[in-house]
């Protein structure tokens, strides 16, 4: 792992226990050297760029899959620089859809996005797939496992059947086609580059490419000091 991704993998572990100065250093401190790294050929162009969904931030997109294996062991990565990432950096999640039976589960995050309890099932249903080995994929088993976290059945039910978690479901299909995401975990940084585990040799390194691209679109913006 490289000194930018230890950091990352020290936050990931104390970052509840760290005063927010600190936090705020070894975000600097990975920053820095994220920015010395040669990500050349480590990253893919978008072609053409896709429209952006933050307004003036920054946009990193993880598109991911619940039953990914790959997927959960990015989790803990992402959820670090999540922590420690610049206020001008706003992450986004997409489920990607693959397959018909990988749409229960785009259905339950957007489900759970639209009930506001994310936080409740996000990294849950990731364990409860690949520590619990219970697969939870189809409607029942989604339904029983968000009880489990508090929700109410019929909000979970109302809102799994209703048109905009349809819409969004259809949209994530769309927009993992335009990012041309081919497996997962991948990230799309400012809808301008592709970054994967492939390129960048190993899923630690991938959030110091996307680090470095986060950079340099920010050193693009109109007014940024160098």
């Amino acid at each position: 792992m490289n000194r930018g991704l230890r950091c990352f993998a020290l936050v990931a572990l104390m970052w509840v226990a760290v005063a927010p100065q600190a936090m705020a250093q070894a975000t600097a401190q990975a920053t820095a050297q994220a920015m010395t790294l040669d990500i050349e050929g480590k990253y893919e162009v978008l072609q053409p760029p896709q429209q952006t969904e933050t307004g003036d931030r920054i946009e990193v997109v993880d598109v991911f899959w619940y039953g990914c294996p790959h997927c959960y062991v990015f989790l803990p990565v992402m959820e670090a620089y999540e922590q420690v990432k610049p206020d001008y950096v706003e992450i986004r999640r997409l489920p990607a859809v693959f397959r018909e039976n990988w749409a229960a589960h785009a259905r339950a995050f957007y489900t759970a996005s639209l009930l506001g309890v994310l936080d409740r099932t996000h990294r849950p249903l990731f364990e409860e797939i690949h520590e619990q080995r219970n697969p939870t994929d189809h409607r029942e088993a989604l339904a029983a496992f968000f009880e489990r976290q508090g929700v109410d059945r019929s909000a979970f039910e109302q809102t799994w059947d209703s048109f905009a978690v349809e819409s969004l479901v259809r949209k994530s299909v769309l927009m993992q086609q335009r990012y041309g995401i081919t497996g997962t975990p991948s990230v799309v940084v400012n809808g301008k580059y592709r970054v994967t585990g492939r390129l960048a040799g190993s899923y630690d390194n991938m959030i110091a490419v996307v680090m470095a691209l986060v950079e340099r679109e920010r050193k693009a913006q109109p007014g940024a000091s160098n």
